[in-house]
């Protein structure tokens, strides 16, 4: 379409809207406008083509699969238009008030074998993946057929987590963010009767929470390990039913008969539980509960969706809960009681309750509505592991046990998708009884879209009929749970809404991190990865007195980032820097090694001084890299060049050290200036902290060149950036001729010699990463201490690998020295 209709219809001296240009960036973003116009609407806006292809949405997007809202194609716009929002005077097209609604960045889901967006569009079926604030997930922009010659289209929400089944209302939405729907309107928008306390209600759902966090306007409750339930009263007729409708008054008798007394008509949601001695709740001897008496079989309500003849959901959460405290208080059982809450200090309320061995906790906005069968980012959970549903599909043979693991499954696409097996979690009853059950849904073939690899395993296929639960580590690139332990079966589910857990759609797939484990590790222990037994001995020992931080804090801290630091330790020699007493205690270095475990891969290196052979670590796998830190070593110092190459490092350092007294800012000073020259020579460099006093500049050289070269073309680089600082500057190895001025080091570039990785720890105060960055970082703001292992986790999953390029890229050195001598 391009941008000639853009143009035509304003005058861009009367509006402050963007001129017509082509930018050809194709970000993938996109961007929604609540447009005040004559009529109000929203403008949908997708970066496509080197323009913004545009709909107008007369009633806004929504969440909701259920609906399908109109969308009118009009002109397209400038990619400038993602960013303007302001008042288009009158007189103007378009007049009227433009507010950025929503904004992000979205991408294209395949379809029939077609991922091009340009090419979905002229066809009249975009499949689109958005990662917005409030637009979410999957949805389909497709062609209307009706009223030929017009360009009405209509956007569908697909049926993903991000999807609600409840009335979507953008205005909604847009003017009071999620937190609460409009005043007099909530009971019947959301489809509760103002009359009927009995009407089945599906429950609220939470999000799974990324980071604790304290917030003066939330609150925070324990999360119960038991059965959803909610409970209607009604004229003294009493139903307990669970999330899924089925009706559990049989089940869990002495808990509807406590709510008979009750003169309210009610209807409430929270959790039943059975109770142990220590006041947690026990959720094994909850699913073998038979309906007898047991004062230990607990209903904690947690929240009020009806009252006396009216919904209460409009109301704020804080609101809810003080009607709901006066109510159970009035109920006068112990079987039911009020699940009470903190305010404000969440993170020292998880701490204390994962402390005290408890599941996890609740957080919630207590200005927030209730969204019935919504999954809302207003509740989010926070566990101390990663949990699911599966479908168990299978099991494997095992000698001396009943079954040697679960084979499990989930949908995608009404197909069953294998997603791993599950070996761990099981009680010798546990084991006996699944195999019962299994036994009875005996299965001829697998029901799975195709055959999965079970390396050698026999499998014995059943029905897809049962649904468990299990935690796990994390998710990995292929979609299979990592470490799953096997934690209860679930007759609380539907079977088809086991789905496979999200994945990122094809494209640039974002780096993650993994789920922490410290709270596994607070004793001796082994932990499994990737099939291999990893001791963890010692874990709460202290290794940074300042902070507390502890060694399981620093094995957690690298099973986080595992992924992100393998790519350069794999293949090369390791020189151990032990420190298993703390920072506060002498290290040592170590290279030869003995009594390693038979998976822990080594390298035979013979030293000149020595004479004789040194077998060298390798750091292969995660499972070796926690090993390390087991051992005490905080920091890894790989070699810079690997097994296939020992003689050629795969790229060059200089080394920016400063002394005691030097300013950090002369650092900083430094590393600018040797970029510049890098930017004169048309060398690309890579700088990162050291994590302890200076910064390290990388240039990959990908093994073509040996130590010597790489040595002096780092020598010719210090030289310039001397030349062009002598009164901060030094290249005296000895620290006295240097008299206070900053070193640079290009001697760290010799076979054998080591430098703190990418993403490791330092064992000084404040437990320091030495942390790759944006050049624009290395500013007169930047402080070492401004990464460390409890922030570096979000840092690398918001930023990616800034290193990566270290190790792919390659240098003419010839090139660049004919680019010296123009200099």
């Amino acid at each position: 379409m391009g941008l000639d209709d853009y143009n035509k219809k304003r005058k861009f001296d009367k509006t402050p809207e963007p001129e017509g240009d082509l930018d050809k960036s194709d970000g993938g973003r996109f961007v929604i406008q609540r447009h005040q116009a004559s009529r109000l609407h929203y403008d949908l806006r997708l970066e496509m083509e080197g323009v913004l292809k545009s709909w107008a949405v007369p009633r806004g997007p929504s969440l909701n699969p259920d609906d399908k809202r109109l969308a009118v194609q009009t002109e397209d716009h400038p990619v400038k238009y993602l960013t303007f929002h302001g008042n288009i005077p009158k007189g103007n097209y378009g007049a009227g008030d433009m507010k950025i609604w929503d904004k992000g960045t979205y991408i294209i889901n395949e379809r029939k074998g077609v991922k091009d967006a340009a090419e979905q569009l002229k066809k009249g079926d975009l499949k689109i993946h958005f990662q917005g604030t409030k637009v979410k997930g999957d949805f389909a922009l497709v062609k209307a057929h009706f009223e030929k010659g017009k360009n009405n289209w209509l956007l569908i929400k697909k049926d993903d987590e991000y999807a609600v089944d409840v009335p979507y209302d953008s205005e909604t939405f847009a003017e009071k963010a999620h937190h609460q729907l409009e005043k007099g309107k909530g009971g019947n928008r959301i489809g509760i009767s103002g009359s009927d306390a009995n009407q089945l209600v599906k429950p609220m759902l939470a999000k799974t929470g990324k980071k604790i966090f304290d917030d003066k306007n939330w609150i925070y409750e324990l999360k119960w390990d038991g059965y959803r339930t909610m409970a209607s009263v009604k004229n003294g007729k009493v139903q307990l039913y669970s999330r899924n409708g089925l009706s559990l008054n049989e089940k869990f008798a002495p808990i509807a008969r406590s709510f008979t007394s009750l003169d309210d008509e009610v209807m409430l949601d929270g959790e039943v539980v059975i109770l142990n001695a220590e006041g947690y709740s026990d959720f094994e001897k909850l699913q073998n509960y038979k309906g007898e008496e047991n004062d230990n079989l607990v209903f904690y309500v947690f929240d009020l969706v009806y009252l006396n003849g009216h919904s209460t959901i409009s109301l704020p959460l804080k609101d809810r809960k003080e009607l709901l405290k006066v109510l159970v208080e009035n109920a006068g059982s112990e079987n039911i009681r009020y699940c009470d809450h903190i305010e404000t200090l969440g993170s020292a309320f998880y701490e204390k309750v994962i402390k005290a061995g408890f599941e996890g906790i609740m957080a919630k906005d207590g200005a927030s509505a209730y969204y019935p069968g919504a999954r809302s980012e207003v509740w989010l959970k926070f566990k101390n592991v990663n949990d699911r549903e599966a479908i168990i599909c299978g099991y494997t043979e095992s000698e001396g046990v009943e079954f040697g693991s679960l084979i499990l499954g989930a949908y995608q696409n009404n197909k069953l998708e294998y997603i791993g097996n599950c070996g761990t979690g099981f009680s010798s009853e546990m084991r006996a009884n699944l195999l019962k059950k299994m036994k009875s849904l005996k299965a001829q073939k697998h029901p799975f879209k195709s055959a999965p690899n079970l390396k050698g395993r026999k499998p014995h296929w059943i029905l897809p009929k049962l649904i468990c639960e299990v935690n796990y580590s994390e998710i990995t690139g292929k979609g299979l749970l990592r470490h799953p332990v096997f934690k209860r079966l679930r007759d609380d589910k539907s079977l088809d809404k086991i789905a496979v857990a999200d994945k990122t759609p094809t494209g640039k797939t974002p780096t993650k991190v993994k789920e922490s484990k410290s709270a596994k590790m607070s004793s001796d222990s082994v932990l499994e990865i990737d099939g291999k037994q990893v001791a963890i001995t010692h874990p709460a020992k202290i290794y940074f007195p300042g902070e507390g931080i502890r060694k399981y804090d620093i094995i957690d801290y690298y099973i986080q980032i595992a992924d992100t630091i393998m790519p350069y330790l794999i293949d090369r020699p390791q020189n151990l820097h032990r420190h298993p007493n703390g920072i506060d205690k002498e290290g040592f270095y170590q290279k030869d090694n003995e009594n390693l475990p038979d998976w822990v891969d080594t390298i035979a290196i013979h030293s000149k001084s020595t004479d004789k052979n040194i077998d060298y670590l390798l750091c292969q796998d995660e499972a070796t890299l926690i090993y390390m830190a087991n051992l005490g070593c905080i920091e890894i110092n790989p070699w810079n060049s690997n097994v296939g190459k020992l003689d050629n490092p795969t790229y060059t350092v200089i080394d920016i050290d400063p002394s005691e007294k030097t300013p950090f800012s002369q650092v900083v000073e430094v590393a600018l200036v040797a970029k510049e020259i890098l930017d004169q020579v048309k060398i690309e460099g890579y700088c990162k902290t050291s994590g302890s006093t200076g910064l390290h500049i990388y240039i990959p050289l990908s093994g073509k060149y040996d130590y010597d070269e790489s040595r002096s073309f780092a020598k010719l680089i210090c030289h310039f950036i001397q030349e062009r600082l002598p009164k901060t500057t030094s290249m005296e190895r000895s620290i006295k001729a240097r008299n206070g001025k900053i070193y640079l080091d290009f001697m760290q570039n010799k076979k054998g010699q080591t430098l703190a990785a990418p993403y490791c720890v330092r064992p000084r105060p404040g437990a320091t990463v030495s942390t790759p960055l944006h050049w624009d970082e290395v500013n007169k703001n930047l402080k070492i201490s401004d990464f460390d292992i409890h922030n570096m986790p979000s840092r690398i999953e918001k930023e990616g690998d800034l290193f990566e390029k270290v190790l792919t890229e390659k240098l003419d050195m010839n090139k660049a020295l004919e680019q010296f001598d123009s200099l």
